[in-house]
């Protein structure tokens, strides 16, 4: 059909496009991400199964909506299909040496709740499991994908991937890797060109078969249909322009309040934040604490008309035309500047509190961006030492997209906020935070180890024979580190905000729990400050003994509830035998009656305790 039919067409179905025409997007990135060496955990929910199934299907849902065919509508690709992010040493395209067991129960789930939640397209990934690349991967892409969960969609590989076979010597040659790649059930290739130049002789020599070749068209067909893109080529096109919709006053709202809730408070000593907006002279020091860039992340091809609003920009906005904020980098991202620390050094000297904003820049995360420690460059530690050194409080701003190990003077500030790449309001969310006008309600999706040495480190670790004893490090021949606890320095769920919550109990309905019933999990949380607060309730449970070895605790459900000054609140949770599923020694889900723990709790590493015992109708 062409632009001037696709117009017509339009007319009469009375709406008009809010996109650019991009009818299809790679993404959501539903990878698991529990090496935090790896650089593209920014893009998914981070280590957790339930938060990722949750947020793979919630983003399918927000791209594809609940038509195709709308005009604002974007063909979701769950990305990468599978087991990406378990690669070895946390290095992008490398191995994934992972169990089946591990496949099932970990990796492929967030896929699962992508597909059934509508998913029409699924990327391949540039990894090899068992041998075998995943582009080539007939039992992925064939047996789970559309034999085991009936996917109807189509496959695309990733970057060259089916190319790359050749590079893996898992095909002699270009025209095999075309043919391995085709077979095994990834229907469209991505760059490389191999398909177009390959196929036709593949399928004249009968090495393709015709049928399978019909196969991947029809697929592709289907989705274009399914997208409206028959009736209509065009749509989508005729919207205002991406920068003049990038001012909406409603989108730049949202992309502050965005913002500001995704901001995680770590530690607030001696109630140091927020800082009072009247009589109070701020250092803002480090290599983020004025400019524009390194604020939006990894893959922010199109930030839109605006530049992001700075840190800097931020302070001196919410304080007024009064405001007392010095302004002193001190160094660079990853090396030192001329004088850079002297200077530093001698604003704080001449403040009342040094806000230190520090962390990673744009290019030490995402795709390829993999780093063997985990830490701060050493010029911007160096610069927190010297800083530290004067006596004034520090808040630390870290920019980061991935846990990291903190250490000296960075982990032993006053306050610490992980604030991530916050994109276009950045400096305005930052500073609604810093001086309350918002309470942090933010949680961690990843673990923060005490030492890189810890990682790859996720909360849902299994039992060994030998674990280390709580409260006795120094206990000989256990599961231990010589020179630190297991334990991780910030855990999976855990985030505080200025009004203190205490879990003041937990009951549950019934103690034994038949597989036909539902078990009822209500906890009491109370505000115990001067202010609102909005907590996220966790509900973790673990089976002490089971045919196959279980996790230490497996989040299981959360709730994120407003509770008013003093006042308590009651959170209700429910549990059916569907929530205690694990996959079996035949790797199909099962479930086995049983000792539980269950807990009720801020984070992964604490909670309220109770028991209950599973048994058989």
């Amino acid at each position: 059909m062409g632009a001037r039919a696709g117009r017509a067409h339009r007319a009469r179905r009375g709406g008009r496009g809010h996109g650019d025409g991009f009818r299809w997007t790679f993404a959501p990135m539903v990878d698991i991400a529990r090496d935090a060496r790896w650089g593209r955990g920014l893009e998914g929910a981070g280590e957790d199964v339930l938060l990722s199934k949750q947020f793979a299907a919630a983003r399918v849902r927000g791209f594809q909506g609940s038509d195709l065919s709308r005009p604002d509508a974007m063909l979701a690709t769950p990305k990468h299909f599978a087991a990406y992010g378990a690669a070895e040493g946390g290095l992008d395209y490398s191995v994934s040496d992972i169990s089946e067991r591990t496949l099932r129960e970990v990796y492929l789930p967030p896929f699962r709740a992508a597909v059934d939640t509508g998913a029409l397209s699924v990327m391949s990934a540039f990894n090899e499991i068992g041998g075998v690349p995943s582009t080539a991967n007939r039992d992925l892409l064939t047996g789970v994908l559309r034999d085991e969960w009936k996917f109807k969609g189509f496959v695309v590989s990733d970057y060259t991937a089916d190319e790359e076979l050749v590079e893996h010597g898992y095909a002699a040659n270009a025209r095999e890797a075309a043919k391995m790649a085709f077979m095994a059930g990834t229907d469209v290739s991505m760059q490389s060109g191999l398909y177009m130049r390959y196929l036709p002789d593949l399928v004249a020599s009968g090495e393709v078969p015709m049928a399978r070749l019909d196969e991947a068209v029809r697929r592709v067909l289907h989705v274009k249909q399914k997208l409206g893109l028959f009736d209509d080529p065009m749509r989508g096109l005729d919207g205002p322009p991406a920068a003049q919709r990038a001012e909406n006053p409603a989108f730049i709202a949202l992309a502050r309040e965005s913002a500001r809730r995704s901001i995680v408070m770590l530690k607030n000593d001696r109630m140091l934040l927020p800082l009072p907006k009247a009589g109070t002279k701020i250092a803002l020091i480090g290599p983020f604490a004025e400019g524009t860039v390194d604020l939006m992340g990894a893959w922010s091809l199109f930030p839109g008309q605006s530049a992001p609003v700075g840190i800097d920009q931020g302070l001196r906005a919410a304080l007024g035309a009064d405001s007392s904020v010095t302004v002193v980098r001190g160094s660079g991202i990853g090396a030192p500047l001329a004088g850079g620390i002297d200077a530093a050094v001698a604003a704080a000297r001449e403040a009342d509190v040094v806000v230190l904003a520090i962390g990673e820049s744009e290019k030490m995360s995402g795709e390829a961006r993999s780093r063997s420690d985990i830490g701060l460059p050493q010029a911007q530690q160096d610069l927190a030492e010297a800083v530290a050194a004067t006596g004034k409080p520090v808040v630390v701003l870290l920019s980061n997209g991935r846990a990291m190990a903190l250490k000296g003077a960075v982990r032993n500030a006053r306050a610490i906020l992980v604030t991530w790449f916050l994109g276009v309001q950045t400096g305005n969310a930052i500073a609604d935070v810093v001086f309350g006008d918002f309470n942090p309600s933010g949680r961690l999706p990843v673990s923060f180890p005490q030492t890189a040495g810890q990682v790859p480190y996720y909360y849902a670790h299994k039992r060994t024979g030998r674990p280390s004893p709580e409260g006795a490090p120094g206990t000989s021949f256990k599961t231990r580190y010589l020179d630190a606890t297991n334990e991780a320095l910030y855990p999976f769920g855990y985030g505080i905000g200025y009004a203190p919550v205490r879990y003041d109990s937990v009951e549950l309905s019934q103690d034994r729990m038949a597989m036909s019933d539902t078990l009822r999990v209500r906890a009491t949380v109370t505000n115990t400050g001067q202010r609102e607060a909005e907590e996220v309730v966790q509900l973790y449970a673990a089976e002490r003994a089971a045919s196959v070895t279980r996790p230490v605790r497996e989040l299981k459900d959360f709730r994120k509830v407003t509770i008013a000054p003093g006042a308590s609140t009651v959170v209700e949770f429910t549990l059916t035998k569907d929530d205690l599923q694990f996959v079996g020694r035949d790797m199909k889900p099962t479930v086995e009656p049983g000792e539980f723990d269950l807990w009720v709790a801020p984070s992964a590493a604490d909670g309220i305790r109770k028991r209950f015992v599973l048994v058989r109708d």
